[in-house]
């Protein structure tokens, strides 16, 4: 990497380790604490500027964001998400190199922890109480699996760092709207309006909600659009069932997007199995296998409900995997969604485009991709399939909405809630988890914004979304700027 992509990654250690496959950070646990911050933040922006327009502002958009991120709203301060990112030992577990390699990283990275913990107790003074509530069973689940005699010197360290998150302080949790679109904006090389992306989730919200009744008469004639929901809700695999339906999902939705001629090809080995402990806090996830590293399985990971929960819990959980909408989040983060991408990543011969991905383009993507399986043909008249399209996207745009709301101080955690309950049929744990995550993840409403502006560009066709994954995972503004102008 040149100084300006190095600079980039040293403020992202684990994003780069593990979502590029930039293996040099193995065994690194990055210091976040406020001074080595300023430092790598003093080192943004120096180097070579790119011959290639297009990557100079794709790097530009990211040493913006992370000036956004880091000196104006001091994120490394207030989100524990970031600093249990950097602690996570799950990035060892897949197959990317020789395991032995793996675990000699492993080893270090975890003797790296009491020096990284300090760091982060002395960065992490304006954490809101919510967020830290929030964060607090991925912090417990890093250590999952560790020996209390063998480890015992990361093991206290890790104690100290669970005891910090559970002290309260009064940090509200919103950013505050100029916060909240700058962080936005930068990131995506576009202007952003609060009040006009609000109003386009509304609409979305409308026309998801439209959809789904549409799916529903078909389903059941003459019955209300919530009553039949709740017996698709109702219609899931059990706890022990999840993962194997999720399987065979998964050689369905790749089957159909190689065969659909609208997708480059998506080959190698996708594999399913429940998440990590410290990364329960999303239902479903895609861990490919990385750009920079040697091809080997990735992982879809789902996660099924905790076994110690009480039975009513476990299944509101279960909800959520039900037999329309686990086709939909399968579309989402294999085929032609996460995994497909991921490959077609693996392609790309530029270093900018390999490195830094867009969040809220790799989320727009898998999220639009949902709809143009709908509308080409996948499951073809099987209007459960169309629900579950439209229970996922209205999961995902009151996910905006909440995050607006949340983050200019108009909505609360409960109200939060109460949307998700109300208008993504959401419930208890699920509807809680979506409402705190967003307390944490100032930007989840990426998904539907993403889903947006990549629909607004009205192309369709294999040729088309081949020159769009061409740009790797490029800040939204820029994706539009390119493919208009190709």
């Amino acid at each position: 990497m040149d100084a300006r992509l190095r600079a980039l990654a040293d403020l992202d250690v684990a994003g780069t380790r593990e979502g590029s496959g930039r293996h040099e950070y193995d065994g690194i646990a990055q210091d976040l604490s406020p001074g080595a911050i300023a430092a790598a933040l003093s080192r943004v922006g120096n180097g070579p500027t790119y011959d290639d327009p297009h990557d100079e502002a794709h790097v530009v958009a990211f040493e913006n964001r992370a000036r956004v991120a880091y000196a104006d709203l001091s994120l490394h301060r207030r989100n524990p998400l970031l600093h249990i990112s950097n602690l996570d030992l799950a990035c060892y577990d897949r197959d990317y190199a020789p395991a032995d390699e793996r675990a000699a990283a492993k080893a270090r990275h975890l003797a790296a922890w009491p020096d990284a913990i300090d760091a982060s107790i002395a960065a992490l003074d304006a954490v809101p109480p919510d967020v830290a509530d929030a964060c607090l069973g991925g912090a417990i689940g890093l250590a999952a699996g560790l020996d209390p005699e063998k480890h015992a010197v990361p093991l206290a360290a890790h104690a100290r760092f669970v005891e910090h998150l559970r002290k309260k302080t009064d940090a509200p949790v919103e950013l505050g709207s100029r916060g909240l679109a700058a962080l936005l904006g930068t990131a995506e090389a576009l202007d952003v309006d609060l009040n006009a992306l609000a109003d386009d989730g509304e609409r979305e919200l409308a026309r998801m909600r439209a959809l789904l009744d549409d799916a529903c008469a078909r389903i059941a004639p003459g019955q209300p659009t919530a009553g039949t929901v709740a017996e698709l809700l109702a219609d899931h695999p059990d706890a022990t069932g999840v993962l194997a339906e999720a399987q065979a999902l998964t050689h369905e939705v790749i089957a159909w997007s190689n065969a659909s001629g609208l997708m480059p090809d998506t080959d190698g080995e996708c594999l399913v199995g429940p998440a990590p402990e410290s990364r329960q806090w999303a239902l479903a996830m895609m861990d490919w296998a990385a750009p920079y590293e040697r091809d080997a399985p990735s992982w879809y990971h789902v996660t099924p409900p905790d076994p110690t929960w009480p039975a009513p819990e476990q299944e509101d959980w279960l909800k959520v995997f039900n037999r329309s909408s686990l086709p939909a989040i399968t579309v989402h983060e294999v085929a032609p969604g996460h995994y497909t991408h991921g490959r077609a990543l693996r392609r790309l011969d530029s270093d900018v485009r390999r490195l830094l991905l867009s969040s809220a383009f790799v989320e727009g993507w898998a999220h639009y991709v949902e709809e143009l399986a709908l509308e080409e043909g996948f499951r073809e008249g099987d209007p459960r399939f169309q629900a579950g399209v439209a229970l996922e996207a209205l999961v995902r745009v009151v996910r905006l909405l909440c995050a607006i709301g949340l983050h200019s101080g108009a909505m609360t955690v409960d109200e939060a809630t109460h949307r998700f309950t109300e208008h993504a049929f959401l419930a208890g744990p699920a509807a809680v988890s979506e409402a705190r995550r967003g307390t944490y993840d100032p930007t989840y409403g990426r998904y539907t914004w993403g889903k947006l502006v990549l629909r607004g560009l009205g192309g369709r066709g294999r040729d088309f979304h081949e020159r769009l994954l061409a740009l790797g995972a490029p800040p939204l503004g820029l994706a539009c700027a390119a493919m208009q102008g190709s």
